[in-house]
């Protein structure tokens, strides 16, 4: 009988140790979350999977309820409703006033070092946007989407000049001026397209990656994303590979600068997966927008599976309304 209750409770202390530690992990994101800071290493990549951290926490919970962990009850049901309160939608979903102006098509893409430029061809064929956003587009990338009927149908662009992930590049079927970029690792290249004689500011994202080393230069040029953010005047569209979520807090401060909204958020689709498109859409994780001024209602947003390419494409259709 006492082996049998020393067995027990060594499970027991077993189950708690291993439900201590699955809670501490959760606890700390979710923590960095609830604090509105992206914290260190590896707190911004987990972040981008936040929903995700339900399992853990879940099992956390099952194996204290089977180790009779009383604590371990009482923590892993608040942090199982933190993690519920997290996942809430971020952002404002109002809408937009006054009369329409003109329908605008956004399509944004990353083609993965220009490996996906045949696909997104196929896309813009497609689906005919007015305005395309595209990254990772290296020099063939950029020399394809000038040739023949695309040139025609895409007489003005914006483009960073350059191979590998670094060139972008901004098509458009409204008559573009130059404006200032963003400055940044990989190509962020700026522009003012004329939609029937109203300026709407154009803004290529892509900032780095928020890899192990680079977390400092990630927050600083999405922070610089921000400062464009804060200075658009009128109706702005910034589009792109944000390498961000909704869970970021440097995301976040984007939408916070000034009017800029998540065309997904007005949607309802806020966690709809856009990376990596090789895994299941319930594994991945939204880090491609269209953020979009109070100008713009949104009617459809649309994630294209594009071949030769780990993201998924963003299709975006708005109005452009006339503002008192």
């Amino acid at each position: 009988m006492e082996g049998r209750r020393a067995t027990r409770r060594r499970v027991s202390r077993a189950g708690a140790w291993a439900a201590g530690l699955l809670l501490a992990g959760v606890s700390a994101v979710v923590g960095c979350r609830l604090a509105d800071t992206d914290g260190f290493t590896p707190v911004p990549q987990l972040l981008a999977f936040l929903p995700w951290l339900v399992a853990p926490a879940a099992a956390a919970l099952l194996i204290a309820l089977l180790a009779r962990w009383r604590t371990g009850l009482v923590w892993g049901a608040v942090a199982l409703g933190a993690l519920a309160w997290c996942v809430q939608p971020y952002g404002t979903d109002d809408e937009a006033s006054g009369p329409p102006v003109s329908g605008v098509r956004v399509l944004a893409s990353n083609v993965q070092f220009g490996r996906g430029t045949d696909a997104l061809i196929d896309a813009i064929t497609a689906h005919e946007p007015g305005l395309v956003f595209v990254e990772e587009c290296d020099y063939g990338c950029q020399d394809a989407l000038g040739r023949d009927s695309l040139e025609t149908a895409y007489p003005y662009r914006r483009a960073v000049r350059a191979g590998g992930s670094e060139g972008s590049t901004i098509l458009s079927k409204f008559p573009l001026k130059a404006a200032p970029g963003v400055t940044g690792t990989m190509g962020m290249p700026g522009a003012t397209a004329d939609v029937l004689g109203h300026p709407v500011r154009l803004q290529l994202a892509h900032p780095m990656p928020p890899l192990p080393r680079q977390v400092g230069v990630w927050r600083r040029e999405l922070g610089r994303l921000a400062d464009a953010a804060g200075a658009a005047d009128g109706p702005a569209i910034m589009a792109g590979d944000f390498n961000a979520t909704q869970d970021h807090a440097a995301f976040r401060r984007i939408l916070d600068a000034g009017s800029l909204r998540d065309a997904s958020r007005l949607t309802g689709d806020s966690r709809r997966a856009s990376w990596p498109s090789t895994a299941p859409r319930q594994l991945g994780t939204q880090i491609d927008h269209v953020l979009v001024s109070a100008e713009f209602s949104v009617q459809d947003v649309r994630f294209l599976t594009l071949a030769d390419t780990d993201h998924r494409a963003v299709l975006v259709d708005l109005t452009l309304h006339r503002t008192p």
